[in-house]
């Protein structure tokens, strides 16, 4: 049973870090020692955007990441194709269905092979509601080693509605805290000056909301955009505001 105060910890946490450890630790709990999330907002078709754009969040081994994410490998993930399809809560007893099947490419089965070596072999993938067809957030969790699919399966018969009710909080709450690689974190004079843009503001007025000329002003929007990876003030205001950078309370 979840406690109130259990929820209002990870509705109260400060910061993505201090969410994800409590969030390992209660997963951890119910047998899924490893576990990894992923989610964009720059979907477009088949693509699912930069990676550098996506929030990963994981306990897996670098062993495993350098190659699963690092490698691309997740590309060709029987579970990940499943999550962009669908919404909802998975047993991965549906990988022996697909290979019994016979439906899994050659380089899905590679997928499946790499997890096995890696003690990846029984557990759940939540797929998360998107709010645009743009968006998409899963979670992966993988059960200890040692534990068969049928195991799991019986626990999660048993807590399953508080797994996937956590798991949706941290979802959500993972979304609304900052979030971004190193190479892409603005300095606070861009967003501050993205921020105003965001509120209407030409450059004219930034520069004399600031005390600065509008030189400069263009200087720190043109550092933003470079920082951002995109080409127009428009997207970086965007990009800036889908990543929490901007229109948010300091701490």
């Amino acid at each position: 049973m979840i406690e109130t105060s259990e929820l209002n910890d990870f509705l109260h946490a400060p910061e993505i870090e201090e969410l994800w450890d409590m969030h390992q630790r209660r997963m951890a709990g119910y047998g899924f020692d490893r576990i990894m999330y992923g989610a964009t907002r720059y979907r477009s078709g088949q693509s699912l955007g930069d990676s550098d754009d996506f929030v990963i969040l994981t306990n897996h081994s670098t062993d495993y990441t350098d190659v699963f994410v690092g490698e691309g490998l997740y590309h060709h993930a029987p579970m990940v194709r499943w999550a962009l399809d669908h919404d909802g809560a998975c047993s991965w007893s549906v990988l022996r269905e697909m290979a019994e099947s016979g439906t899994l490419s050659r380089q899905e089965r590679k997928v499946l092979e790499f997890n096995l070596s890696n003690g990846v072999r029984a557990g759940y993938s939540i797929s998360f509601l998107s709010v645009s067809p743009r968006t998409k957030g899963a979670i992966a969790l993988t059960a200890e080693e040692g534990m068969r699919q049928h195991e799991v399966d019986a626990m999660w018969k048993e807590h399953g509605d508080d797994i996937l009710l956590l798991n949706n909080i941290a979802h959500l709450r993972i979304l609304s805290l900052p979030y971004t690689s190193p190479a892409r974190t603005l300095t606070t004079r861009q967003r501050e000056v993205l921020g105003w843009v965001g509120d209407g503001k030409t450059v004219q007025d930034i520069a004399l909301l600031l005390g600065l000329t509008a030189a400069t002003v263009e200087k720190h929007l043109r550092l933003a955009r470079e920082a951002l990876c995109v080409e127009t003030t428009a997207q970086a205001v965007l990009k800036a505001s889908f990543q929490n950078q901007i229109f948010m309370m300091e701490a």
